[in-house]
């Protein structure tokens, strides 16, 4: 996978004595979904603890103190990249406003198309925003509301944004959880002992021993306190769900569970419909390392052509997309992969791959085992081709830059250097068992976008 930066983690815990050292490890199980920035509020005695900065979650959290420090019965975490807003200190989540209500944090995964618009009907109603997330357009809208229950002013508000939203929130007394009602990005609850726990994947459960319960609805609120969980699961608009299919494919852990399905079993299936769909002659398969592992094997179990270990990844240079410069990507590369000599020489192999979005890593890689002595390379990719970009969360290229936006899958081909090249169809991929068509997002796929976007976005497309 190469050069998509996909937005934000959260996660949220409730009623356990260490709290903030449990979501420190909450974002550590996360960190995959964002490596900008992190942040960790924690409530106690009224009041709120916070530690955030730049870098990574071992970056910032580098003590024993830093934790520590974090004192009470509840907290919230999150790990960003940013989608909307500049990489900059004041945009660091979660975000803090103490209010006529008291204080309040958020943190948020997705993105709110009509941001602009309603930024700018704050603004001439008053309202100074001092970030340029888009999250903080809703605690401006909170501390509007007259509204008296949290459950009811958060409703009031998120009536007024369009977009994908899966939010945390703390109060000094409750925990609070929503999901847009498309459902675009993945929420799921967890409970561990007598604390409940929200995150953005189930892996941040496995982490501190707490077990998956369910999925926070599309359109849902949750509300967590001393009398435990409740849910109000109306006071959002309908929506149809367009859960984001890329979620599955790539960005989600293949040891988490979202939607309500295992994403290993999900990206092994994918494997087996690309085999079915573009078989070749070949010696071994290998994947790219390490989100493609296991659509690989899927693709080895229908084929039958072994699978190997070819490409070796240095799991300290961290993912291409976190690089924004061309000349950083095109070293990180480099430094981010080596060929496995001994077992591509001499072999017709197949390259798995989850989805190719520039070709920038891909063509690299095609060279590196020519010249390692493979005797043909064929890439497969277990996604179709993408054309358009994102405006759910995942900070996409502009179409411009998308490869396949402008080049056919032969002239893909041709500029990649590799002998043949195959990517999963839409509708193959969309018939897979336990994934309803009419669930998902796959405008990236599709250019059809399930939710408004704005004005300047459709100019852009």
């Amino acid at each position: 996978m190469e050069e998509i930066r996909d937005k934000c983690g959260v996660f949220g815990i409730y009623g356990v004595r260490n709290a903030g050292a449990l979501t420190y490890l909450g974002l550590y199980a996360l960190q995959h979904r964002g490596q900008e920035s992190c942040g960790i509020i924690s409530a106690n005695n009224g009041g709120f603890h916070s530690r955030m900065g730049m870098g990574l979650v071992n970056e910032v959290f580098s003590s024993a103190e830093d934790i520590n420090s974090l004192k009470g019965r509840s907290a919230i975490g999150h790990n960003r990249y940013s989608t909307t807003g500049s990489s900059s200190p004041e945009n660091i989540q979660p975000l803090v406003m103490n209010y006529s209500r008291g204080y309040l944090a958020i943190g948020h995964n997705g993105n709110l198309t009509n941001y602009r618009q309603v930024k700018r009907e704050l603004e001439k109603a008053g309202s100074i925003l001092r970030t340029s997330s888009d999250t903080e357009v809703i605690l401006h809208l909170l501390a509007r509301s007259k509204k008296e229950r949290i459950e009811q002013a958060l409703a009031e508000s998120l009536k007024k944004i369009v977009g994908a939203f899966s939010l945390v929130l703390l109060t000094p007394r409750q925990l609070v959880a929503a999901r847009d009602p498309a459902g675009v990005r993945p929420l799921a609850i967890g409970q561990r002992r007598s604390s409940w726990v929200v995150a953005s994947e189930t892996c941040a459960f496995d982490i501190i021993g707490a077990k998956y319960v369910r999925d926070v609805e599309p359109g849902e609120i949750i509300v967590i306190d001393q009398r435990g969980l409740h849910s109000y699961p109306g006071m959002l608009k309908k929506s149809p769900h367009a859960f984001c299919i890329f979620e599955l494919i790539y960005f989600s852990r293949p040891d988490s569970k979202i939607y309500g399905t295992n994403v290993d079993k999900v990206r092994r299936r994918l494997g087996r419909a690309l085999a079915k769909e573009h078989p070749v002659e070949a010696d071994i398969i290998i994947s790219v390392p390490d989100s493609s592992n296991t659509a690989a094997l899927g693709f080895s179990e229908e084929s039958g052509i072994p699978y190997d270990i070819g490409l070796i990844r240095n799991h300290y240079v961290g993912r291409t997309f976190i690089r924004p410069e061309q000349k950083i990507r095109d070293l990180d590369v480099k430094i981010k992969f080596n060929i496995v000599k001994g077992v591509v020489k001499n072999k017709r192999v197949v390259v798995v791959d989850d989805s190719l979005v520039r070709g920038t890593t891909s063509k690299k890689l095609v060279k590196m085992l020519r010249e390692a002595g493979a005797k043909e390379v064929h890439l497969r990719l277990s996604s179709p081709p993408i054309v358009s970009p994102c405006f759910y969360g995942i900070d996409m290229p502009t179409k411009s830059e998308l490869i396949a936006s402008h080049k056919s899958v032969e002239a893909i081909r041709r500029y990649l250097g590799a002998d043949s090249i195959g990517y999963l169809s839409l509708n193959r991929m969309l018939e897979m068992p336990s994934l309803p068509k009419e669930s998902f997002c796959h405008a990236c796929f599709s250019g059809r976008y399930p939710i408004d976007i704005s004005r300047r976005a459709r100019l852009a497309l």
